[in-house]
């Protein structure tokens, strides 16, 4: 029997129809944050088998009962692998059914986490996580720690609070600056800015987020928009990991702002409260700075860079990234911010 490996188009909606109707055979859903899906077809143009990528991760894997054993698992994903190496990313992640773990093991795949008994979340590094959480382990330092996780878009008066408030509390605060370049300041940007604002504090180390840490892997609804059910998994994962990143650090906290605004960041504190004393870490949600009866947040500034506000804008910064945003460096930071349509978190 002859196949086709093609992509399915966005605009191809009688194909796309068959991949969710397969899907649903094995009792999945069309992932919502997807950037390209291919199928294989029987020569009747049937979908037989379908797997999907988003970023650097390959999902929404499925193949037809009647087919299953002919080796087309294999042709999706080496298929999936050859566009991702197109689009120069090489180290991938994967999502998959506990059941079908076994047959990703087998192409060079290795599991990280494992969520309820519902996800498997794996790599194609044989010790990638587990040689960053070493790495980790190389920072840790003697008595207590607690550990922070920002994304700092930008760095603003309320994260230095936060950071200060832990630091305070804990002799060694381990802070964590998203890595994911999908935020309105650039990555690099960011996590210069954080170094800089926190400087001063010797009991605060720095770490990249790196694609084990609210990344396009991990969490892509906290970059897009996703229903809350999409959420509360994300959330999950993303937590699972961290609790092998705090075990590597002996971090027995993690200090977070409280979010009146973002339902998303709102979501992942909830589930955070929930399960991180499961894994004995303590969350401490601290309420956010207030300036002139305002919420100091990234999300707040950048609202008021859109609208032209800068000196309210720069009431909420340290001087470090008010010095950044009055630098030519920043010009075209602050042009995309007052022409875009999303400057408040979703």
């Amino acid at each position: 029997m002859s196949y086709t490996v093609c992509e399915v188009p966005s605009y191809d909606r009688r194909t796309r129809a068959q991949v969710v109707s397969l899907l649903a055979r094995e009792e999945l859903t069309l992932d919502a944050h997807l950037d390209y899906t291919c199928v294989v077809l029987d020569e009747n143009d049937q979908v037989i088998a379908t797997g999907s990528c988003f970023a650097s991760s390959l999902r929404c894997f499925a193949v037809a009962k009647e087919h299953q054993g002919e080796g087309l698992l294999n042709t999706v994903v080496s298929h999936l692998i050859s566009v991702q190496a197109a689009r120069g990313n090489f180290h991938l992640f994967l999502y998959t059914k506990p059941k079908s773990a076994r047959f990703f093991a087998d192409l060079g795949f290795y599991e990280i986490a494992r969520l309820d008994g519902t996800l498997v979340f794996m790599e194609n590094r044989r010790s990638g996580f587990e040689t960053f959480c070493k790495r980790l382990a190389g920072t840790r330092r003697e008595g207590t720690a607690a550990a922070i996780v920002m994304n700092a878009n930008p760095f603003t008066l309320g994260h230095r609070y936060l950071v200060e408030r832990a630091a305070g509390e804990y002799d060694t605060v381990h802070l964590f600056v998203l890595s994911e370049d999908a935020s309105l300041f650039p990555a690099d940007v960011r996590y210069r800015l954080v170094r800089e604002g926190v400087k001063d504090l010797p009991n605060v180390v720095l770490h990249p987020t790196e694609d084990y840490l609210i990344s396009a892997a991990t969490f892509p609804c906290y970059f897009l928009r996703g229903g809350d059910a999409a959420i509360r998994a994300n959330a999950r994962l993303d937590l699972t990991l961290f609790t092998q990143i705090a075990a590597a650090l002996g971090v027995t906290a993690r200090y977070v702002g409280d979010e009146p605004t973002s339902v998303v960041t709102g979501l992942y504190n909830e589930i955070m409260v929930q399960e991180m004393p499961k894994a004995g870490i303590r969350c401490v949600v601290v309420p956010r700075l207030e300036k002139d009866g305002h919420v100091v947040s990234a999300s707040t500034v950048r609202q008021a860079i859109h609208d032209g506000d800068m000196e309210s804008a720069r009431a909420m910064l340290p001087p470090s990234t008010w010095a950044y945003l009055t630098s030519p460096e920043a010009a075209d930071v602050l042009d995309a911010i007052r022409v875009s349509d999303e400057v408040i978190h979703y």
